[in-house]
């Protein structure tokens, strides 16, 4: 029998979420929304059954569901995820994990005690370049790699003014929080090191300015809230001697938006990048992904081809917990590393508010 999933948030991102679970043979039975509306729309395109104003109503009656996906506003991530998981539920959560490394710190308890599993959705991990290059990582082929540098910069990408992406309450922060898949893709490929300390800089620099928004994202609320930052530059060291270097931005004068992961090995460096023609526009982007080594005596770059994937790993990511759940492949994230990573963007928060190092522990 196939696994039985239901979706809370008929947003954006569930359609990602539908695609994944249903590409790895589960079967989506039901959608809850406060906004019915919306929740009815997207499940009579895709013919599932059942509509619910709330998870608790859809628990109630979806008595076989064996998985609960959360696509609300980051806000929710957490109580929605622990009231699944105490129901005795599998979660697949959309990124951030959490507000904050307490909160996260819930949930892997929940999930712990529950004995069930919890992923998030980290789809740039299952991105074809990122996979590659995490084959050759573990093959030994870069060394351990010492340094890294990781950045998600726009320069015309706020996601709307005065709805939740930019209300600190709802999202947690702005492109720190929002745009943190570099951030984990580079603890990934480094092995998810223990941090130390963490320098950081926020900007709030053209918040207010509308010839920023980005081509994409919710409507402007009239009245709404604008109280996150714009732009971060951080700086992370390990105790294991490496460091990552961190730079995040909705709205920053740069030549166009940049999605990468650079790092630099013992025996060879990579890159896996996207570059968007236009903010928040795919039909454009380039993707590379490289290794740059030193072969024979010459400086050698080695590209990876790989397909092209226009979800950025995202019905990827569904469907790798689809097939965890069953057993037919390992988890592409753990809850212990979700902890790692809303603990570094605790401290750039903090380091950034006190203007001060901070000591992660």
């Amino acid at each position: 029998m196939s696994i039985k999933v239901g979706i809370v948030g008929a947003g954006g991102m569930a359609d990602y979420h539908y695609d994944g679970f249903t590409l790895a043979g589960a079967e989506v039975t039901a959608v809850a929304d406060m906004n019915m509306a919306r929740a009815g729309a997207f499940t009579k395109t895709r013919g599932i059954p059942g509509v619910y104003d709330s998870l608790a109503a859809m628990l109630a009656k979806e008595k076989d569901m064996e998985a609960v996906s959360v696509v609300t506003p980051n806000k929710f991530h957490c109580p929605v995820t622990l009231e699944a998981l105490s129901a005795g539920r599998h979660v697949f959560c959309e990124k951030p994990p959490a507000l904050n490394a307490r909160e996260m710190e819930e949930m892997l308890a929940a999930s712990q005690k529950a004995g069930k599993t919890l992923m998030f959705d980290f789809n740039n991990r299952a991105r074809p370049e990122a996979q590659a290059m995490k084959a050759y990582i573990k093959s030994g082929k870069a060394g351990r790699i010492n340094s890294a540098q990781a950045r998600w910069v726009r320069r015309a990408g706020i996601p709307g003014f005065g709805g939740w992406f930019t209300t600190k309450a709802l999202s947690g922060g702005g492109p720190v929080i929002d745009l943190l898949h570099m951030i984990d893709l580079a603890l990934y490929f480094m092995d998810y090191p223990e941090p130390a300390f963490l320098l950081a800089r926020t900007f709030d620099d053209f918040m207010g300015d509308k010839a920023f928004k980005g081509p994409w994202g919710i409507p402007d609320a009239a009245n709404g809230i604008t109280d996150v930052e714009a732009a971060c530059h951080a700086f992370l060291t390990f105790k294991t001697g490496q460091c990552l270097a961190i730079r995040n931005s909705w709205a920053e004068m740069v030549e166009r938006e940049a999605v990468s992961v650079i790092f630099q090995g013992s025996k060879a460096g990579g890159k896996v990048e996207r570059l968007f023609g236009r903010d928040g526009i795919d039909s454009t982007s380039i993707d590379s992904c490289e290794l740059f080594l030193c072969e024979n005596g010459n400086q050698v770059n080695q590209k990876i081809m790989t397909e092209k994937d226009e979800t950025m790993g995202r019905v990827g990511a569904a469907a790798n917990f689809i097939n965890t759940i069953t057993g037919k492949a390992e988890p592409l994230n753990k809850p212990e590393e979700a902890l790692i990573l809303m603990k570094v963007i605790d401290a750039i928060y903090g380091s950034a508010s006190s203007g001060r190092p901070v000591e992660l522990k």
